[in-house]
């Protein structure tokens, strides 16, 4: 299994130089291909259950600590099969300073564990960076940004890693974007999201982290967030579902160690 240690890692730090850069048609073509790989991940994703921890921490502006929301659930299927949510821990939150709105909400289901599909992709403006190493991971590096922000749609926008064998996103950072109505005071972090290797195929999002200060009209808010999502099992039903004709990567001569990510 190749997995990313989860590490701290700012955009600020340049790129690692490339001896044979991809030409602008290639630069299409894996992204048409990442695109589409990750088309069937966000299919196969669905076939799976999890665990999902989060945890969110406010700051008042002098770093005091104030309140907190926690949730753990469980993403399961019910003996019907339907896919469906259940609490396992929810203490009453006690944020003060900042609340939960339907946009965040929407950001913990979809934007921070950033899939770009092939349905998806036309709604972004996708450019090559450059390449560089994760721990032992070559990626393709790559902006990315929603060319047009309708209402109602909540998106994606920052960097994103791309497994230079599997085609997959690996690891995501950046913030979520979207319309908001006017004289709504809303702030949202920037966050970083990883992605493991799981039954050998596909990197499924494992935890998201963010530590930011959030600028409202009454002041600073220190925000801090992690959501682990963790125990990944496939449904097994008696349905077969096909996804499409898979694609085979032979492994390299020489694959790299897989790094252990430390303790979040």
């Amino acid at each position: 299994m190749r997995t990313i240690a989860l590490m701290w890692m700012a955009l600020s730090l340049p790129l690692l130089a490339s001896k044979t850069e991809p030409t602008k048609d290639e630069i299409a073509g894996i992204i048409e291909k990442f695109a589409a790989k990750e088309s069937e991940f966000s299919k196969a994703r669905e076939l799976y259950t999890y665990r999902q921890t989060i945890r969110i921490q406010e700051f008042e502006g002098s770093g005091q600590a104030r309140g907190r929301f926690d949730l753990v659930s469980d993403i399961i299927f019910s003996p019907e099969g339907k896919r469906t949510e259940r609490v396992v821990r929810a203490p009453a939150p006690t944020l003060v300073l900042v609340s939960l709105s339907p946009e965040d909400e929407q950001d913990l289901r979809s934007v921070q564990p950033f899939v770009l599909t092939t349905k998806d992709l036309p709604k972004y403006q996708v450019d090559y960076l450059g390449k560089e190493k994760l721990d032992e991971i070559d990626c393709y590096v790559f902006s990315v940004k929603p060319k047009k922000l309708e209402p109602g749609q909540r998106y994606f926008q920052g960097q994103v890693w791309v497994d230079d064998l599997d085609l997959q996103i690996v690891k995501s950072y950046g913030r979520a974007t979207g319309l908001l109505k006017k004289g709504n005071d809303q702030q949202f972090p920037k966050f970083e999201t990883w992605r493991e290797q799981i039954d050998g195929k596909f990197w499924f999002p494992v935890l998201t982290k963010a530590d930011d200060t959030l600028m409202f009209e009454t002041g600073a808010v220190g925000l801090k967030m992690q959501v682990k999502y963790e125990d990944y099992k496939q449904f097994r039903s008696t349905t077969t579902i096909t996804f499409g004709d898979a694609v085979e990567t032979p492994p390299p001569a020489n694959t790299p160690p897989a790094p252990k990510p430390p303790k979040p």
